[in-house]
């Protein structure tokens, strides 16, 4: 008999909650918006409220405590998201629920259900992006999600400023590091229109790719993932992964040895998820499949 376990994909924008079985299949879900923790966390916890579960797994938005050892062990650090800056977000769960918790990033997460049911499963190492309302990256290499200090916040990293680009970045920590500089809201500040109404200016897309490529090669270089594989709101714009590949084979100049670095080959390496949107909140249905 199929257990039941409960599945959370917490993201800046949205929460989306899911129950479903060992076996990886969901069997029911809802999309909660994530507004402050007071209003959002008890509709999350009426949600499971008497359906059975006996784990569940949390992919969060970060930056968020992942050391299972931390007394503070799913709590919310230094986040964009002011509302929740160390909020008890694990813990929370745990008590209320009365049911082990298991945690990790919402991008850490992805990453996992991308190697185990999507366009990572025929290799060993990969990497998932998410370019939306925040920039973040997992990467998950032979079985296990890249953890240290604490989890890599790869979306923060510095990139060099297009030379048309007089947006000043959008960070309220580093400025113009990358998800200041190419994450949905950075896009709407500085050409002063959604994402969706921009879809026709090719200006916007090729700036938007000059700073993705840099991250891509610069995360090519430090891990070597055999697989990439970008996800997110923005990257629903279809025009941006041709741009995005040509920028990262021009920015890499022939340095890295793969048969799949080459013109030919690099739509088969830089990818858009195979579960579609389902990457988060299935990462998290597996996350929940670990043994606390």
């Amino acid at each position: 008999m199929s257990v039941l376990l409960g599945a959370i994909e917490a993201g800046g924008t949205k929460f989306v909650i899911a129950i479903g079985t060992d076996q990886g299949d969901i069997i029911e879900k809802k999309v909660i918006p994530t507004e402050h923790p007071d209003i959002t966390v008890p509709k999350v916890l009426a949600f499971f409220e008497g359906k059975g579960i006996e784990r569940l797994g949390l992919g969060g938005f970060g930056p968020i405590d992942i050391n299972e050892s931390s007394p503070t062990y799913g709590q919310l650090l230094k986040t964009p998201k002011i509302d929740w800056i160390d909020y008890p977000l694990g813990k929370t769960l745990e008590e209320s629920l009365g049911v082990p918790v298991v945690i990790d990033t919402d991008v850490n997460v992805a990453a996992m259900s991308e190697a185990k049911w999507g366009n990572a499963k025929d290799v060993q190492t990969c990497l998932y992006i998410t370019v939306g309302t925040g920039v973040g990256a997992g990467a998950y290499f032979h079985g296990q999600t890249l953890k240290g200090l604490s989890h890599p916040e790869m979306g923060h990293i510095k990139v060099h400023r297009h030379p048309d680009d007089a947006y000043a970045g959008g960070c309220p920590y580093h400025g113009d590091c990358l998800e200041g500089m190419a994450a949905g809201p950075a896009l709407e500040k500085r050409w002063n229109k959604k994402g969706y109404e921009l879809s026709d200016d090719a200006h916007v897309w090729e700036m938007e790719a000059y700073y993705l490529a840099q991250a891509l090669t610069s995360y090519i270089y430090i891990l070597s993932p055999e697989r990439i594989i970008m996800g997110g709101g923005v990257m629903k714009q279809k025009q941006l992964f041709p741009l995005i590949r040509k920028n990262v084979l021009d920015m890499l100049n022939g340095y890295v040895s793969s048969p799949y670095l080459n013109a030919k080959e690099i739509d088969q390496y830089i990818v858009p998820p195979g579960l579609t949107d389902e990457s988060g909140i299935k990462g998290a249905l597996y996350l929940a499949m670990t043994e606390k």
